[in-house]
């Protein structure tokens, strides 16, 4: 299934609050055609002054020559073909060449930590808006498939090629950087670098190499009520010759640990997300995919397996969920929480991940695993550590905040490596590791991070 209208999220979203000032060079752009929330940030600078951070930071990646190709690119295209190729490529290149930045096989690419995955996101939103802006030298366009080409293959959506046969695979999903106004323009995703450090790697696993693919996913409701999760994964899990034998949604949790999620829950709480936006509620179905009507989606990864990894945090195994008091009316009254396990009839009001896009990645991609049949495949969720930012606040990065990233990344790959081992790993009954996290982010209003 291809993303074919992603319309909340891909009309644009002019603000008052926000200057329109085009983040495109000039030429064939138009200044005045509005951007959405995300593409405005590209203006913003730190407190201090200076430039605006996110351009910065792809200059310092070494992306902006490619920026710059394809904006030229775009300017030359002359035909509706010529343009719907240059953005298609472009996508399918950004993925690709910020996965060699990521593992080191472009040393050419600028002086930032290669560990950083904020230029990938800013140098998608300059593409996105140069496209949103584009003038094209025909009459007719469509502007929206545009974006939604190009933005798949920035994602890694149309990079995942999983080999045949008997070697063994798993696929993961990471995030953008979010809650990105005033000082947290700086902020980087460790789900994020976590992907990039995983897509197409190899994994020496006891039973054998698994090969990882990875996407990454945006911090919006609005492509998630469009089905990019169940695209994503959906695609990959109905290949019965290259399925994957393990999948992984890995989101920003909580300070200084890891956790395997036991619980994925059918609830969003509102926060607002990447586009300012908030959606309270169910979650919906996507079109198109088989998807059972459950509440809460219990893990399959082989959490036991996981524990036993060892790395710069500690890792634990939540098991807290939360439920609404009265079934027959979901939003209403306190939710109540606990470690055990969800009762027949019960409404989700927060899985053990929260109710956020983070919670909402786990919920899909199983609730599609379900619905395809593959209850035994090992799918489930892992919150990584959160990374916090540079610590001046006239800084876009410092050796403390590298080593915490690099750090967190490379335990993802050591706990992903566990998840796709395919040893039979023995039985043991669910560990909790502490009281269900009602004064956490599992209370409506209060989430985790994406």
């Amino acid at each position: 299934m291809r993303l074919t209208a992603l319309l909340p999220l891909l009309a644009a979203v002019p603000l008052a609050a926000f200057p329109t000032t085009a983040a495109a060079a000039p030429g064939c752009f138009d200044p005045a055609a509005a951007l959405t929330v995300e593409e405005h940030r590209l203006t913003a600078s730190l407190p201090a002054g200076g430039p605006a951070v996110g351009p910065e930071l792809v200059r310092l990646a070494g992306l902006d020559p490619l920026v710059a190709e394809v904006k030229r690119d775009l300017c030359a295209a002359r035909t509706p073909r010529r343009a719907a190729r240059v953005v298609t490529q472009a996508g399918d290149r950004l993925w690709r060449t910020a996965v060699d930045r990521a593992q080191g096989r472009r040393p050419d690419l600028g002086t930032l930590d290669r560990f950083d995955d904020r230029p990938l996101y800013w140098a998608r939103l300059q593409l996105s808006s140069a496209i949103r802006q584009w003038r094209p030298p025909f009459p007719v366009v469509d502007r929206t498939t545009l974006l939604t080409a190009f933005d798949r293959g920035s994602r890694g959506l149309d990079d995942v090629r999983f080999p045949p046969g008997k070697t063994r695979r798993v696929m993961v999903s990471g995030f953008d950087p979010f809650q990105l106004d005033g000082t947290g323009i700086r902020i980087s995703n460790p789900a994020g670098a976590s992907a990039l450090q995983l897509d197409g790697r190899v994994l020496d696993t006891p039973s054998g190499p698994a090969v990882a693919q990875a996407v990454s996913f945006p911090v919006v409701w609005g492509y998630f009520d469009e089905g990019i999760v169940e695209a994503a994964y959906g695609e990959a899990l109905r290949d019965r010759a290259r399925r994957p034998d393990a999948i992984v949604t890995i989101s920003q949790g909580r300070p200084g640990r890891f956790d395997i999620e036991r619980w994925a829950g059918a609830w969003r709480g509102g926060f607002p997300d990447n586009d300012n936006a908030s959606v309270t509620g169910g979650v919906p179905p996507a079109a198109g995919w088989p998807q059972p009507d459950v509440q809460f989606i219990e893990t399959t990864l082989p959490y036991a397996r996981m524990l036993a990894v060892t790395g710069a945090y500690p890792v634990d195994f939540n098991q807290a969920f939360c439920v609404w008091p009265d079934a027959s009316q979901p939003g209403a009254g306190t939710p109540v929480c606990r470690s055990d396990a969800p009762a027949p009839g019960e409404i989700a009001a927060s899985g053990g991940g929260g109710n956020y896009l983070s919670n909402e990645s786990q919920y899909r991609s199983n609730r599609l695993r379900l619905g395809l049949g593959l209850t035994a495949l090992p799918g489930g969720h892992l919150h990584t550590p959160v990374l916090g930012q540079p610590t001046a606040p006239d800084t876009l990065t410092d050796a403390d905040f590298e080593a915490r990233r690099q750090a967190i990344a490379s335990e993802v790959v050591s706990l992903v490596t566990a998840a796709a081992d395919g040893t039979r790993t023995p039985a043991v009954p669910p560990r909790a590791t502490q009281s269900p996290r009602a004064t956490l982010e599992s209370l409506p209003g209060t989430v985790l991070p994406g």
